[in-house]
């Protein structure tokens, strides 16, 4: 054995596997720099199309928004294929039925649509009864206010008011007897009259009148001439009513009494009557 191969350092060397030995004498290698932003771009910038999608696709990156979108998809498209699943079976079990059988869901998928046609009806009824109750309890109101003035006209418990005519009749020799002022109120009733007032006395339709000396009582109330009339109607039938052959107007001249008719767009008879209350007379309805 030579010299050299006694040196302590080959010796070692042939007891390691050859590998080591080779690398034993050689300087270890410094650890590899951190490639800078330029050099990644440089690097990026000679890789192709696909290598590119290949590195921005892997390993992925999911957040949390992303996540919760899968799972929303996932459950849509899971119900989905349970709603085809079931439609199939329903499908596929009508295909299978029978003439009869078929006849008798048709039927009773009509009688059902038939319930629920009429259900809606009436609820649409309902809905508009509710809509309606107020305006209709409201003009119930408004009639019932309407009515009641139409009646306190009627019978003299309320003033009144419109077109008519005022007829003064001036009886200067008290020839004018109270038959002859009966006819001229039942010809202006004939005529439309609707309220009627002498010398602040309001006919009605039980008003009666009187002779009282060179005077009249109409109701009981004794009045003087001239006797003015205040009448709400229309002028145009009124005063016609008064002028005919042998009516009103002829009868009073020739008792030498002087008849004078003005028209009016606005008459007020304010005069009124107590409301009397029957005695015996009661109303009818429940």
């Amino acid at each position: 054995m030579s010299n050299q191969e006694q040196t302590p350092e080959n010796r070692l060397r042939k007891e390691l596997p050859e590998e080591v030995a080779a690398g034993a004498g050689e300087a270890p290698e410094a650890p590899e720099a951190a490639e800078t932003p330029e050099e990644q771009g440089n690097r990026q910038a000679g890789l192709t199309g696909r290598q590119r999608l290949a590195q921005g696709l892997w390993p992925p990156r999911v957040t949390r928004a992303q996540l919760i979108v899968a799972l929303l998809l996932f459950g849509l498209g899971f119900g989905l294929a349970v709603q085809v699943a079931s439609n199939s079976d329903s499908d596929s079990a009508l295909r299978g039925a029978r003439q009869e059988d078929l006849v008798r869901i048709l039927d009773e998928l009509d009688d059902r649509t038939q319930r629920l046609e009429d259900e809606k009806q009436g609820l649409e009824k309902q809905r508009d009864e509710l809509e309606n109750s107020s305006n209709q309890a409201e003009e119930a109101r408004r009639q019932t206010v309407e009515k009641e003035r139409q009646l306190g006209i009627l019978a003299g418990t309320v003033a009144a008011q419109g077109p008519g005519i005022t007829m003064t009749i001036d009886d200067t020799k008290g020839t004018v007897e109270a038959d002859m002022l009966l006819d001229a109120i039942q010809e202006l009733r004939a005529a439309g009259a609707e309220a009627i007032q002498v010398n602040g006395v309001r006919v009605v339709a039980g008003t009666y009148l009187t002779d009282a000396g060179n005077s009249v009582s109409v109701d009981g109330n004794k009045i003087n001439a001239p006797y003015r009339f205040k009448v709400i109607g229309k002028p145009q039938d009124l005063e016609p009513a008064l002028n005919i052959p042998g009516g009103v107007v002829q009868t009073l001249e020739k008792e030498q009494a002087t008849v004078t008719i003005e028209r009016s767009d606005k008459i007020v008879v304010d005069a009124l009557r107590a409301a009397k209350r029957p005695d015996y007379a009661r109303s009818s309805s429940q």
